[in-house]
């Protein structure tokens, strides 16, 4: 399993009109194949700043979704809400032994 963190700053006027594309489109995105898990997070210390935090099956998946028609929506009409470039990484768990 793959782990996809992506931060994004946005304008003050922009906070609202994200949350709202968030919320029509989050469904469509927890049921994507091999998306597992979607949460949004908002920083304690910049309202402004979000965080997706997304499990994904394989790196195939997450970049099928990154070529999808639903990503070129949701992220089309986002990306003119930032206010900062937005910061993105993936991540595996790495299994410790004791």
């Amino acid at each position: 399993m793959m782990i996809r963190v992506v931060r994004m700053h946005f304008t003050e006027a922009g906070v609202e009109e994200f949350l709202r594309i968030f919320q029509r489109h989050q469904k469509a995105i927890r049921h994507f194949p091999g998306c597992r898990h979607l949460e949004l997070w908002r920083e304690v210390d910049d309202p402004c700043c979000f965080v997706t935090y997304s499990h994904w099956e394989r790196m195939e998946d997450l970049e099928r979704y990154r070529t999808s028609d639903l990503f070129a929506t949701v992220w089309g009409q986002a990306k003119s809400l930032f206010s900062e470039r937005p910061q993105a990484f993936s991540v595996e768990r790495e299994r410790v032994v004791d």
